[in-house]
């Protein structure tokens, strides 16, 4: 059985809904809504929840570790620390790489704002790397003569968060190559990219990176409800983000500083926090982790399907590049605005009012009202603002059926054509 996501920060999304019901109190019929992006909840799911709320853990019992396990395996990677969402794992990632007031984290413009935030949150300075204007990931030449100008001012960034835009890896490879040369430190942000490959191995394997961050959102590839996990083949790195995410205190005999502890007694070791997963959403996330090779080809399927039905309209299909192979959390198209005679909002409005909840994935974070008080401005990022005039992310997720897939690629033939 399948449920709609709840995200309640789709403002757009929710008005849309209000609207449909006051047509029907008028006598019109309720448009059938399609969102973006959905879960998949199955009865195995349930049964794994309802497990929990039976046990005598709820929250930190034996099924965190499970999962953590479950999925660290899966990736390919040593170590997993469970949290309470993916912002939270990006939050502890920088701390345990060091990062603090007086250094410089750079992310790509086009992402959510927490992959800009979670360095903010430290202490740290931000800045961006324009994009690729193929795959709209962050872009590594770009990257690279940005690298030289800022080694030339005595200005390198601490670390890079690498954002894995719509489930396809950045160019992994080349970003370590420029790690290496000019010594910053790598997370992935993988937030999109449950599932996805580089190179034939698992993003998250960390082979290219320190850290690597997914997130178990209802509208990501799987969800544990709101939840989130770093990835590290760091012993150390691993140790000091559990410690972090769990207010920075241990009972771990061989860490305290106490020589003949008492049974009762624990030491904070660290300025944590409260970012700890339950046992009920780790249940939930244990049980979806086996159906997630399914939830995968169900995505590349609906992404094939649009791939061939909008191949000859107006705009730019997603592009992969070979080392890839995402797990299409978005498909984004991008329009030729010149080619059309409606307006980039005309177009969005128009297909929202057909009941296809399309969204927009993401507006420039430099453009944000808080990083504009921090001296950002438009025109510094040209390849990302391009972007941004032109992204529509269509829905994509594994329930949808021929009938809607039909519904969304007529209706848009409709509205870019006629």
């Amino acid at each position: 059985m399948s449920t709609a996501s709840n995200n309640s920060s789709n403002a757009a999304e929710t008005l849309h809904v209000a609207s449909t019901e006051t047509e029907a109190r008028h006598g019109k019929p309720k448009a059938p809504y399609i969102p973006y992006g959905r879960q998949s909840i199955s009865q195995e799911d349930i049964d794994a929840v309802i497990g929990v709320l039976q046990s005598d853990f709820l929250t930190q019992g034996p099924i965190v570790p499970r999962f953590e396990n479950a999925f660290a395996d899966y990736c390919e990677a040593r170590h997993g620390i469970a949290t309470n969402s993916a912002t939270s794992a990006l939050h502890i990632a920088c701390l345990a790489l060091g990062v603090g007031q007086g250094d410089c984290v750079w992310t790509s413009p086009i992402t959510f704002v927490a992959s800009a935030n979670c360095a903010r949150y430290c202490g740290a300075d931000v800045d961006f790397v324009d994009i690729d204007p193929t795959t709209y990931n962050l872009c590594h030449i770009a990257l690279a003569e940005k690298l030289q100008k800022a080694r030339a001012q005595g200005s390198l960034p601490k670390a890079l968060i690498a954002v894995h835009l719509a489930g396809q890896s950045c160019n992994m490879r080349e970003i370590r190559k420029l790690a290496d040369d000019y010594g910053f430190l790598v997370i992935e942000d993988a937030s999109h990219a449950v599932g996805s490959r580089y190179e034939n191995a698992p993003v998250g394997n960390c082979r290219y990176s320190d850290i690597a961050v997914f997130s178990f959102h209802p509208v990501k590839i799987m969800t544990t409800g709101e939840g989130g996990i770093a990835l590290t083949n760091q012993t150390d790195l691993a140790e000091n983000m559990r410690l972090l995410r769990s207010h920075g205190v241990t009972r771990d005999t061989a860490a305290l500083e106490a020589c003949t502890p008492q049974a009762w007694y624990y030491e904070q070791r660290d300025l944590g926090f409260n970012y700890r997963m339950t046992d009920i959403q780790a249940a939930l996330g244990v049980s979806q982790l086996e159906r997630l090779d399914d939830f995968l080809h169900q995505r590349r399927r609906v992404a094939h399907y649009y791939n061939t039905h909008l191949a000859d309209l107006p705009i730019q299909l997603p592009s992969q590049a070979t080392a890839t192979r995402s797990s299409w959390h978005l498909y984004i198209i991008r329009l030729q605005i010149d080619n059309i005679a409606r307006s980039h909002e005309a177009v969005f409005d128009r297909l929202r009012a057909a009941g296809i909840g399309v969204n927009l994935h993401y507006i420039p974070v430099h453009t944000q009202p808080y990083y504009r008080k921090m001296g950002f401005k438009t025109g510094q990022f040209p390849e990302a603002e391009r972007y941004y005039a032109e992204a529509i992310s269509l829905p994509i997720y594994p329930s949808l059926s021929v009938e809607q897939l039909d519904h969304i690629c007529d209706t848009l033939r409709e509205t870019l054509v006629a």
